[in-house]
Parts: structure tokens; sequence; C-alpha cells
């Protein structure tokens, strides 16, 4: 087997930590197998490396190797990419055109934030694990493909499955062999050598010296949790190449560069704290998604609820209910969400009737209030994330946390495409 040592240097991958070497030990142990790959971990913690490891030490090495990220292909154009498509197929197939898939027949395939993929898609993927057989979009003629296909993602896949949004038998289909990817918390001993690398990196980009941390500086690095991880003290590096002056780091210079209030970050290090932003932003994109979809259902059940009330109020009937609970949205922020859970239920009763207890023609008790509804708090976050970004939509799904082609479909769904 390659000594590990020579793979990091062919890969560029900088660390020591026990984390890293067991992910590429077992990515060197799978590459010489068909095994399908699943490759977990944080945003930011370096995944793209992991399937070109694969491809370079398999048997399909002088083979094609294709990439994608199925978070940034449209939901309406992705089959096609994948699979590719018959001329006059849809608007615009002047021409017959093949897919990833086809294309990358006897290499391997890389599937990039793959809880991304629709369900339908989803579907056609787990028939090319399965048989080898796919079908071009607006044809009927099965086709083969021999494929080796390796999939990432910073989803928790099993909380995925439970709400419907990832398929369980793809799930398992594409988990023959997991590789988990450490975040940079837990990689310490690393983080020096990443700072000291992309330092010398940038500094020969940018022709000018080096920026060196100072001892104090060093810890307050190391105390850090980066929810960015090695994408985040990349770009923390870069700025910090470009800005100042001078090329010495203290504590005081270095808190700039992480996203906490001014005096915090100093204050914490020296009492002994971690040094994690006070909102978390880790897989904040996923989860904003759940808390939209939870809040969403739930405005539907209340307002079922408010029209099945006000039917049998008509007909003079009464619901017995024990310990009656709604909820209420307290706020929803860019980085965080804070739910507040709130009774309705009056001192002193445990069991009531709700048409003793709620007007039949003033039900507006039980729903959301127009200044707390959940379409428009959403709304106002996209329009404020696209005022901020001057309307570029690659950087509004960035600070959003989201794919762009969700983001995409949320712009068609508030009218904001137009804009």
């Amino acid at each position: 087997m390659e000594d590990i040592q020579s793979v990091k240097q062919r890969f560029g991958i900088i660390g020591n930590s026990r984390g890293i070497n067991r992910a590429i030990e077992v990515a060197l142990q799978v590459a010489t197998t068909d095994l399908s790959v699943l490759i977990t971990g944080e945003s930011g913690v370096g995944k793209e490396n992991f399937p070109k490891i694969i491809h370079q030490y398999s048997a399909r090495k002088h083979e094609t190797y294709i990439a994608v990220n199925c978070g940034a292909i449209p939901e309406g154009t992705i089959d096609s990419e994948l699979f590719g498509h018959e001329k006059g197929a849809f608007t615009g197939a002047i021409d017959s055109r093949k897919g990833y898939f086809e294309q990358a027949d006897k290499g391997t395939i890389f599937l990039d934030e793959v809880a991304e993929l629709p369900l339908a898609t989803q579907a056609r993927l787990l028939r090319v694990l399965e048989s080898g057989e796919f079908i071009r979009v607006g044809s009927s003629k099965v086709q083969k493909t021999n494929v080796r296909v390796v999939a990432a993602t910073n989803v928790k896949l099993l909380e995925a499955i439970s709400i419907g949004r990832f398929r369980e038998d793809l799930y398992y289909r594409l988990n023959t062999v997991p590789i988990n990817i450490p975040p940079l918390r837990d990689r310490q001993e690393d983080i020096l050598l990443l700072f000291k690398k992309f330092s010398l990196d940038f500094s020969d980009k940018y022709r000018m010296p080096s920026v060196v941390l100072n001892a104090e500086a060093e810890q307050m690095l190391l105390h850090y949790t980066f929810p960015g991880n090695v994408r985040q003290l990349k770009n923390i590096v870069e700025q910090m190449s470009i800005i100042e002056q001078d090329r010495t780091i203290t504590v005081e210079v270095l808190q700039k560069y992480l996203p906490l209030p001014s005096q915090a970050a100093v204050q914490l290090y020296r009492g002994g704290g971690s040094l994690a932003p006070q909102n978390n932003t880790t897989d904040m994109g996923f989860e904003r998604e759940l808390i939209f979809k939870f809040l969403a259902e739930m405005q539907k059940d209340i307002s079922d609820l408010k029209a099945q009330m006000a039917k049998m109020s008509k007909n003079d009937r009464s619901i017995n209910v024990t310990e009656p609970k709604s909820f209420l949205i307290d706020d929803i922020h860019s980085s965080n969400s804070n739910i507040v859970y709130a009774s309705p239920q009056p001192e002193g009763h445990s069991d009531i009737e709700i048409a003793d207890y709620v007007d039949s023609q003033d039900l507006e008790a039980f729903a959301p209030k127009d200044n707390l509804s959940l379409l428009v708090k959403e709304k106002e976050l996209i329009e404020k994330a696209l005022a901020k970004n001057k309307g570029r939509r690659k950087q509004t799904a960035l600070d959003l946390g989201i794919s762009e082609r969700t983001l995409y479909r949320k712009l068609k769904e508030f009218g904001l495409d137009k804009k």
C-alpha cells in the first residue's frame, strides 16, 4: 500500500492527526475495489480530495474522472446533466447530449452534495448503482454504464431520511464504505501546520513576506472552533496576508478576523474559554430548512384545526382538550432560530372546552400573527441577503447556508426571481 505521507504530498493534504490518517488509509484500502463510497464531514473540511485519491489508486485511474456539484445544478435540468437527453426532449434540447454517467463510463464519478438531489433523481441514481442502467431524458431506451460512484455530503443523511428528503435504500447503497473527515476543531495538532502552509502559499502568490503568529496568537488560534473548518482558516490567512502591514500577528490583530465581537475573543481566550462563535453556523443551511419545514407544517395543522373548530362550532359541538398547546414564533434570525413554545391554557384548568375558551368568530388566536408569518420572515431573510450581496445569487446562497438550487426555488416561490 502507498505510504500515507506520499499520498498527502501528492494531493496537498496537510496534517498528521489520527482522523485524517485514518480517512486516507480507508480511501487507499477501498480504492482497489469497485465499492461505492460515501464521504461525510462538515462543510470546508476538504472532502473533495478523497474521491481523487480513490480514483488515482484504482484500476480506473486511466479512465475519466468527473466531479459533479449536485447542489449547483437547477432541479429542472439535473436529470439531463446526469443521464443525458434526446433531441427535442424539452425546450432548448436542439441536439442529443450524453450525461455525466455516460461520459464517465469505465471511470469514476464524484457526486458532491448528494443530499441536494431531488427524490426522483435519487431513484434514477439508485437504479444506476444497482444495475448500471439509466435512460436519457426523452428516451425509452435503456443504456448501460460501468461507473464507480463516490458521493459526499455535509448533511446528516439519517435525519434527512427521517423527514423524507433522502431515500433510505439509496443511503445504504452509497454507504457501502463510509469515510468521515474530521472537523478542524478535532485536529488541533494540524491547525498551526495549516496556517504556516497557507501563509507560505499566499506569500508566494502575492509576493510579500509571509505572516507569522506570536506565541499568544498561536494559542488563541488553537482554542478557536472553526465552524468553517479548513476553508475558513485559509480565508483568514489570505485576508491577513493582504491587509496587515505588520507581518507578526498578535492576539489583538487575530481577533479581528474571527467572527466574534471585538473584545470577546481576547476575553474568552485569556479566560481559558473556547473560542466558539456566538452563533454556530455549522450545518445551519440544512438545519434552517428543517426548521422552516417543521414550522410551515405546524402552521398548516393549526389552520386545519381552526377550520374544523369553526365547523364544529356551527353545529354547536364542543371538544374536550387536555393541556392544549400552541406554538408561537418568537424570532427567526439568519444565523440562528429561536422558537418559543407557549401554552394558551388558562390557570387552574386542566380540562376545558375549546368552544367555551375561544369564541367561534375569533379563532385567530390559534393562527400565527401576520407580522410573525413564517413565509414573511423567510422572504425578508432572503431579500436582506440579496441586498447585502447586491443580487449575487451564488454569494447569497452561501450566506444563507443553502444550495443555489434551493435559493432559485425560493426566489421563484416568493416572486423575487425577476428582481
